[in-house]
């Protein structure tokens, strides 16, 4: 206290020491007609007023003009006015030096007043940021009373809800944030400031009804901006609780489409090979007369068939286990030629005489690839063309470099994907409308390869013109630890 009484002294003191440093100049140093000296008195009047406020310079003021009086102004040595004009020169001075000093002590708190409210407009923003980045209500309450302390800086902060009685803290704790005074403000639906004991808080609305309170301890914000937390705070509540509404009915809609479609799968591509099974064990059981070589094709039609229904089984399991991402990959240092190589030897019963161009562009770098993994993935889209594409069209394989990565591309000459299809192509059993009753299969491949690629770091997309077929690609990254070349 005596430290800042001291500072208040030393003000007045220094405003004293200048008008005398003005008065010694002008006398001894550089005579001046008054004029000059009145100007100069209140030019330092305005530097007083603006750096130490009004008191000051009303004081620098009246101590100016009794100099100005005594030093300048006929007759000299008295505070005596002799000429009229000089009592109007005088009065003016007063007047003027006044009027100056308190609009440029006005003019310096508004300037105050907007820097503050730019810093709180600059707090709410953080704030209003802050709650953005909370997913759900649970997780937005516990951040708000720890956003408001890091915020504003205060000491500590309470956040009541109405409803569920439940009290959300950050700081220390206070015994005037409890659980009383936060229902109190909710009852009273009025911001409450105690600036002398740095409490205040403020109702929560959400439109006209209170669903809560917040309580702030530490440093007494302005109504303004209780107000507009407490606004901010009902928002951002609202939007959480609407956003876990919105992503519960998405997954709910997401479901139940999984569900038709792995009911649609279910029904159609796996009931095919399980109605074959069935036919030729009813046939081998009921028919005794067979001959071996019917008795052969049956049962090499059931072990086909099973082979099949296991694929089919094997596909779901192994997508729930990317989706999971509980596959771990083997990553080394390979050429894509290795990759390509041992994909059309996994597919070469499968494609019996189809035609097959690879084209791999020269001094292509080395890939951080699974050879096992991306050569499941080279073998779906494969299938995929050997499947969607005439018997006598060939099927094209490229391998082109591009930037950090190497792009693999299987191209076909088929009848094309339809754009809106495009979209939905390497979504989980989804299959082509015009194809799948036409085409076996359950929609697994290419949603695999898709999650097998990206695991490696790399993307997978499609190309496609209806009437002229269709081109699926993706990406390896290249290995630049050693970049060998082919």
């Amino acid at each position: 206290m005596l430290v800042r009484f001291l500072f208040r002294a030393l003000r007045f003191v220094v405003a004293f020491v200048v008008v005398a440093a003005i008065t010694l100049f002008y006398r001894k140093v550089v005579p001046a007609n008054a004029t000059t000296i009145a100007l100069t008195f209140l030019l330092a009047i305005l530097v007083v007023s603006t750096v130490w406020g009004s008191v000051v310079s009303v004081f620098m003021s009246i101590v100016a003009m009794l100099a100005f009086n005594y030093y300048f102004l006929q007759p000299v040595g008295t505070f005596m006015v002799s000429d009229p004009e000089n009592w109007v020169a005088l009065f003016a001075f007063v007047v003027v030096s006044v009027l100056a000093s308190h609009l440029s002590t006005r003019a310096r708190q508004q300037a105050q007043d907007a820097s503050a409210r730019r810093r709180d407009i600059e707090k709410l923003y953080a704030f209003t940021q802050g709650l953005l980045e909370s997913g759900n209500v649970i997780q937005l309450l516990n951040r708000i009373p720890a956003q408001i302390v890091h915020t504003w800086e205060v000491g500590a902060a309470a956040l009541l809800l109405d409803d569920k009685q439940k009290i959300y803290r950050s700081g220390p704790a206070v015994p005037h944030l409890d659980l009383e005074s936060l229902k109190a403000v909710v009852a009273r639906e009025e911001p409450v400031i105690d600036v002398a004991g740095g409490l205040c808080f403020v109702p929560v609305r959400l439109g006209l009804r209170p669903i809560g309170s917040l309580g702030i301890s530490g440093t007494a914000l302005s109504r303004q901006t209780l107000e507009a937390i407490g606004t901010l705070i009902a928002t951002a509540m609202e939007r959480a609780r609407a956003v876990e509404q919105l992503g519960q009915t998405e997954a709910a809609r997401e479901g139940e489409r999984l569900r038709t479609a792995l009911l649609d799968a279910v029904t159609h591509a796996l009931r095919t090979p399980l109605t074959s099974i069935k036919a030729s064990v009813t046939n081998l059981l009921s028919n005794s007369g067979l001959s071996a070589s019917q008795n052969h094709e049956l049962l090499t039609i059931i072990n086909e068939e099973s082979d099949r229904l296991n694929r089919l089984v094997g596909e779901a399991g192994e997508m729930a286990r990317l989706d999971a991402g509980e596959v771990e990959l083997k990553i080394e240092s390979r050429k894509i030629d290795d990759v390509i190589a041992s994909a059309l030897a996994q597919c070469k019963v499968a494609l019996g005489s189809r035609v097959v161009d690879v084209h791999v562009a020269d001094r292509l770098p080395r890939v951080r690839v699974d050879v096992a993994r991306a050569r499941e993935a080279l073998v779906h889209l494969i299938e995929n063309a050997k499947q969607y594409s005439p018997a006598d069209q060939p099927i094209t394989i490229t391998a082109e470099p591009s930037s950090d990565f190497v792009t693999v591309s299987v191209a076909d000459r088929g009848n094309g994907i339809e754009d809106p299809e495009q979209g939905l192509i390497f979504e989980k059993f989804y299959r082509g409308k015009d194809q799948r009753f036409t085409v076996q299969g359950t929609g697994m491949g290419l949603p695999i390869a898709k999650a097998i690629i990206e695991a490696h770091g790399g993307t997978m997309s499609l190309t496609s013109q209806l009437g002229h077929g269709s081109v699926f690609s993706f990406t390896l990254p290249v290995e630049h630890a050693r970049p060998v070349y082919s």
